[in-house]
């Protein structure tokens, strides 16, 4: 199903899209060296409780998972890039986290995610991929609008992560979003340009731009769940829900109130509302 919204539904995806930022603004804020994936997962439970929202993943139950996913959010550590499952694990100096959270308010989703590096080292390799990803998150963006084609975007994906000297997997990609979660089209992270939907005003799509570091191959964890890099290797993912206007593309995932917890509860602060596709 491909769904266009009308313009109450688009407002609602506002709200949303700034919720979803703002979690994970705040989970980025609190995911240091020590902390541990099942209370990253407790923390956006309460947040998403708390703004009167609803999870898209808890009670999410797929072709291609093990029954229901069962957590709150994805949290998928170095070879882990989709999918993640959280699970009792520490958080390590130099780990490559990707935060990924779906929610759904008032009727309408949004789904986003980000790839950062824990603690203080930078570890190069690992800070160009998530580079990568940011910058065919934006050239995705920016070929998004009315008259393009999702093969528009596609290319434009594809094109900045394969000049980055990436193998590209077009099984798992972005998609449509609404009313619910997953919806058509589909939108690989390589295509041709000119072909395929036909983007119209009110299609919201979620685009995801995710590569491993020497593989295209993935590999299904023993939790039925999470997919990791065939070879070991290092992944990175990054993830913006969008508008489509008759101007162009609107980011809807990005902060506008920042949820920083305050010990054992959550404090909800004004923040700048972000102009950068990364800036978490």
């Amino acid at each position: 199903m491909i769904e266009i919204l009308n313009p109450t539904m688009l407002t609602r995806a506002k709200d949303t899209g700034a919720l979803v930022a703002d979690i994970l603004h705040a989970l980025k804020g609190r995911s240091a060296v020590g902390t541990n994936l099942l209370d990253i997962d407790r923390w956006a439970k309460t947040m998403i409780a708390e703004a009167g929202a609803l999870s898209c993943y808890v009670d999410y139950a797929p072709s291609f998972g093990r029954g229901p996913f069962g957590h709150y959010i994805c949290t998928a550590v170095n070879d882990a890039v989709l999918h993640g499952r959280p699970y009792d694990y520490t958080l390590a100096d130099g780990d490559l986290l990707t935060l990924d959270l779906a929610v759904s308010k008032r009727g309408v989703a949004a789904d986003a995610a980000i790839s950062f590096i824990v603690g203080d080292a930078q570890p190069p390799g690992s800070v160009a991929m998530i580079s990568a990803t940011e910058r065919a998150l934006a050239a995705g963006i920016a070929a998004a609008g009315p008259g393009a084609r999702i093969g528009d975007i596609s290319h434009a994906i594809g094109t900045v992560l394969s000049q980055a000297g990436y193998a590209i997997n077009t099984e798992f990609g972005g998609h449509g979003i609404g009313s619910t979660m997953h919806q058509d089209p589909h939108v690989a992270n390589a295509g041709r340009p000119g072909r395929g939907y036909k983007l119209r005003p009110g299609l919201l799509l979620a685009l995801e731009p995710w590569v491993m570091a020497d593989t295209a191959e993935l590999v299904t964890d023993a939790d039925g769940w999470t997919l990791r890099s065939a070879t070991g290797c290092r992944t990175a993912h990054s993830e913006h829900t969008i508008a489509i206007t008759e101007d162009g593309a609107e980011i809807l995932t990005l902060p506008n109130r920042g949820l920083r917890p305050v010990g054992s509860h959550v404090e909800v602060s004004r923040i700048q509302r972000a102009g950068s596709t990364a800036d978490y």
